[in-house]
């Protein structure tokens, strides 16, 4: 079943670069376009898109508000937000005000395909770029000691310290050859800790790393 997607950004050709970014993606279709949120509500009320691609440097209207907008009257709408921004505070505040996402506009179309895929699944994604960025903000925002391994999360030692590596931005590879353990063995600990936290993404492995303090500014 194809994915329809609705492209709201100010610049006609920034819409017409994501455009051709989507059309070698299999399985999405870009139904619709708006560039301010007034034409974003209008559009996704008419078009009932699957998921949303929102600049946040609109002029008439800024991209955090025509977010809220749409939560508002949508709730449960999923928004990827591509932009240029890599503002820390601007980050935390597209996530909280309920975008699943957010990529960066100089994107590849590999990244935008996982992105796409992983809010097709209910799931969040977070450019690898700007994790880091993310999780150091929220440590700087609710600082406090970390979480004793084997807590609320009942996660090993061993299973912490791969969760913190994941959430660090490292790939299976690097954690395996840091941790001299097979690519076999980290990716099955990848997969015990998913499936026992019932997190199945990245980007939630990093908000709830962040939230649970499970790491620090120091990590």
């Amino acid at each position: 079943m194809t994915c329809t997607l609705l492209l709201v950004d100010d610049h006609a050709l920034i819409r017409a670069g994501v455009r051709a970014l989507v059309q070698d993606i299999p399985g999405y279709t870009v139904v619709g376009e708006a560039s301010d949120g007034a034409q974003l509500l209008e559009q996704f009320s008419a078009l009932l898109p699957d998921i949303v691609l929102l600049d946040l440097s609109m002029k008439h209207t800024g991209g955090l508000d025509a977010l809220q907008q749409l939560k508002r009257a949508y709730p449960k709408s999923r928004v990827l937000i591509l932009s240029m921004h890599t503002d820390p505070e601007l980050i935390m505040c597209a996530l909280e005000s309920g975008a699943h996402g957010y990529l960066l506009k100089d994107t590849t179309a590999n990244e935008l395909e996982h992105a796409l895929l992983a809010l097709r699944n209910n799931e969040r994604y977070l450019s690898p770029a700007i994790a880091h960025t993310v999780i150091n903000q929220a440590l700087v925002r609710n600082q406090g000691p970390t979480t004793p391994a084997g807590h609320s999360h009942n996660l090993t030692a061993r299973q912490l310290e791969i969760l913190r590596l994941i959430v660090r931005g490292k790939s299976t590879r690097e954690i395996a050859h840091g941790l001299g353990l097979s690519i076999k063995t980290v990716e099955a600990h990848r997969s015990q800790i998913m499936k026992r936290l019932q997190i199945f993404d990245v980007a939630g492995l990093v908000l709830f790393a962040v939230r649970e303090q499970i790491i620090s500014l120091d990590d």
